[in-house]
């Protein structure tokens, strides 16, 4: 596949690059549950949903709907007890999030309302720049750019960026290129067609190029190539020995996890 050459630079002027985007968006948008809401509680479990389980999961087992039926709201989030909490979110795993999830929604309350500044939303327990922003652009469609790993990927290429995407002056350079391409006016659907282009078109490996509706503003010759990452590190493997006890009954005893990843959900004891 030959890669269309650029043709067009969106630094220089941002206006056509923003309009494609919409464009685009407004004919091949999906439609998620998370964006038929503004609701600020709604949109921020989306995202901590989202941050590390896939979409293909979270809708496919229907966690993000049925968590918010059991906590519709962040009153009945704040005063969930751990046992319901876990049940809720079982089978998602990286449970800290949302333990954190129900101490934001106990900061909300003592708040009185969500805020929706920048500031005041990364003063939030558990909410940082990209939840922060994701939160003011799609809960109150207000200023604000995003940059997740799909979008990493999409303007690395757009800028044909060399550099680590994951170290700490790649993703500055990212923050500084995003907050300078996103649409004042348009910030939902900007950030959400390029996240989308980033799921669907400029895809890791090799990207569809020619059905890419952002191709003449991308100066990269080899998409292929990019983002650069640093190189993972090699998988520890850790051997436990655990018991299998069981009384009379024919009850089995088990252990609560005390660590920081699993606390309190409950595992055999180990020797």
């Amino acid at each position: 596949m030959l890669k269309p050459v650029a043709t067009l630079d969106p630094l220089t002027d941002p206006a056509p690059f923003r309009d494609a985007l919409a464009e685009w968006f407004g004919k091949h948008g999906r439609d998620y549950p998370w964006r038929r809401t503004s609701d600020p509680y709604a949109v921020l479990v989306s995202e901590v949903m989202l941050q590390q389980t896939q979409i293909a999961t979270v809708l496919g087992r229907n966690y993000y709907g049925r968590f918010l039926d059991r906590f519709p709201d962040p009153e009945s989030l704040a005063i969930a007890d751990d046992a319901d909490l876990l049940k809720a979110w079982e089978g998602l795993g990286y449970y800290r999030r949302v333990r954190m999830l129900r101490e934001t929604a106990r900061a909300v309350l003592a708040a009185g309302v969500f805020p929706g500044s920048l500031d005041a939303l990364q003063k939030l327990p558990g909410v940082g720049r990209y939840t922060a922003n994701a939160v003011r652009a799609f809960a109150f469609d207000l200023p604000a750019a995003v940059v997740d790993g799909n979008v990493a990927r999409v303007l690395s290429r757009l800028v044909d960026f060399r550099e680590t995407v994951d170290s700490p002056a790649g993703l500055k350079h990212l923050w500084t290129l995003a907050d300078e391409l996103a649409d004042p006016q348009r910030p939902k659907i900007y950030n959400s067609a390029l996240m989308e282009i980033g799921q669907t078109c400029c895809r890791p490996g090799v990207p569809d190029c020619l059905a890419c509706p952002i191709a003449r503003f991308c100066k990269t010759r080899e998409p292929e190539t990019l983002p650069v990452k640093t190189p993972k590190a090699k998988t520890t493997h850790v051997e436990s020995h655990v018991l299998w006890m069981r009384d009379s009954e024919g009850r089995v005893l088990l252990h609560q996890e005390q660590g920081k990843r699993r606390q309190g959900l409950w595992k055999l004891p180990e020797r």
